[in-house]
């Protein structure tokens, strides 16, 4: 009984140790896209007055940039805490519905303490990354997932902050596309192999495009407005039957 025993930790802990690493190696892409958009951000923060370790303190305890980046404005025009709680509560209310289609596809085996510190680190990328990933999901993977862009978001955030101004304003700015072509090369992928993916993807892109033309309307509701609408048009045109739900969940 002891060897058979024996043998079930060890074959659990090698089952471990292979989520972990398959999830290291999913989140270097998005650890190294994070890294040039922290370094502008932390170029940001300390040009605006900030210490160092205060800028690397929001990077460890936000993980968004769009947050961030408002978050900067409203210090630099000094907003008082009751702005700077609902403009993040409107940029970051996303990260909500992420987290809540997340908890769907975890394993049973994630305990609440794991639950909570996956989701202090859900992002766009991360989120599609874990999204795309068949079968159910584990903690092992999603903390390797996570690894890495945290690493490079605060990393990159500590030499933005200390390189200070050395860099041009247009070195800076140029850094800050690489965040967007690593989101397109994430959902590129899927958009050509499942159709039902492809035209979700072009309504939320249409309706983004006619958001941004109502004034009143920031960046961040209208992400929630687009996430949403899409959502349920797929929903509603593509809906999933449950043996093919199952067979989604087993990792087909």
């Amino acid at each position: 009984m002891e060897a058979v025993a024996e043998q079930s930790y060890s074959a659990a802990s090698s089952s471990a140790a292979v989520q972990l690493r398959q999830g290291l190696r999913d989140g270097v892409p998005i650890g190294l896209g994070y890294f040039p958009v922290s370094f502008t951000f932390g170029l940001m923060a300390v040009s605006m007055g900030l210490p160092i370790w205060v800028a690397v303190a929001i990077s460890i305890t936000n993980l968004t940039s769009a947050g961030q980046f408002a978050g900067l404005e409203l210090i630099a025009a000094g907003g008082s805490m009751v702005e700077m709680a609902l403009t993040q509560l409107v940029v970051n209310l996303r990260y909500a519905l992420m987290s809540l289609s997340l908890s769907q596809k975890l394993s049973r085996e994630v305990t609440r303490p794991q639950r909570l510190l996956i989701s202090h680190a859900i992002t766009d990328e991360i989120f599609g990354v874990a999204s795309a990933r068949p079968g159910k999901l584990t903690a092992p993977y999603l903390f390797g997932l996570i690894a890495v862009p945290v690493l490079g978001w605060t990393g990159g955030t500590l030499f933005g902050a200390a390189a200070g101004g050395i860099l041009p304003e247009s070195v800076s700015s140029a850094l800050g596309i690489a965040i967007y072509g690593m989101f397109i090369a994430i959902i590129v992928p899927a958009c050509r192999s499942h159709r039902p993916v492809l035209l979700v993807t072009v309504a939320a892109v249409g309706l983004s495009c006619l958001l941004a033309q109502i004034p009143g309307i920031s960046s961040g509701f209208s992400i929630i407005l687009c996430a949403l609408a899409a959502a349920g048009l797929g929903a509603k045109l593509f809906p999933i039957q449950e043996a093919e739900k199952e067979e989604q969940e087993e990792g087909l």
